[in-house]
Formats: C-alpha cells, sequence, structure tokens
C-alpha cells in the first residue's frame, strides 16, 4: 500500500520525509554519504538506461511496450528519482527551488525566439552570447 490514493500527487518534501525515515529506521544514514549516494545514484541511471539500449527510437507513451516493461521502467525511473531526493536532502538542497531556478536560467540561455523547434546548444544560437552565470548578452 502507497499511502497515496490513485491520482493523488506526492511532493518533493514527502518523499524526502519518507527516505529519511526509512533510512533511519534501517540505521543506514550512517551510509549515505554524498558520495555513496552519488554512485548509487549513476549504478541506477545505468540501470535505466540498459531498459532503453537497443530498443532504438522509443514512441512517447510507450504505446508497443507489454506492461511488465512498463512497470519495470516506473521502477528504474523511482530508483533514480529516490536517490537524486536523497543526495539533495543530505546535501543541504531544496531539490523544488533548485529545479525552478533552473528552469529560469535555461530561459535565458534559450529565449524562444531563438530557439524555438531547434535542438542546437545555446553557445551556438546566433545573436546569444552566455557568460559561466547563465547571463545572456547580445553578441557584437
Amino acid at each position: 500500500m502507497t499511502g497515496v490514493s490513485e491520482g493523488e500527487s506526492v511532493t518533493l518534501e514527502e518523499l524526502k520525509k519518507k527516505l529519511a525515515k526509512f533510512a533511519k529506521d534501517r540505521d543506514w544514514d550512517q551510509f549515505h554519504s554524498p558520495r555513496n549516494l552519488l554512485l548509487a545514484l549513476v549504478g541506477e541511471v545505468g540501470e535505466l538506461s540498459e531498459i532503453f539500449q537497443w530498443k532504438g527510437e522509443v514512441p512517447k507513451g510507450l504505446g508497443d511496450w507489454k506492461e511488465e516493461e512498463k512497470v519495470h521502467l516506473g521502477e528504474e525511473l523511482s530508483d533514480v528519482l529516490l536517490y537524486l531526493v536523497r543526495l539533495s536532502d543530505i546535501c543541504g538542497v531544496d531539490l523544488g527551488k533548485a529545479a525552478l531556478r533552473k528552469i529560469e536560467l535555461n530561459a535565458i540561455k534559450y529565449p524562444v525566439k531563438l530557439c524555438k523547434g531547434s535542438s542546437k546548444k545555446y553557445t551556438n544560437h546566433s545573436n546569444n552570447v552566455i557568460d559561466n552565470n547563465g547571463n545572456s548578452a547580445e553578441s557584437i
């Protein structure tokens, strides 16, 4: 039982608290250093990658996937998310706020008028120079 009703959202804060309790109940805090959590996260990203490794391009919605493949994907995505949330908590980073800030910085790097419909990296957009702090300036 998950404790979440169908259609109900879960916040990062709720996940953070559940993970902290889960680790504390098992006396695992001693193992949850930033380095260890990062390495575990990388391992889980590898497992997630293996799901897609030989499939070629995959359509949105995964319409041709078997149900057990979708369940496995959900488990691996969850592993990645959980380690990321735990790592951010141990490092004292508010992941939600950091993510919103990053979206704002990306909006500066990738202005709609220069980037719409393009997959080019921000450094390849004409008339757009971005410094190391994400500040945009018109090129000369």
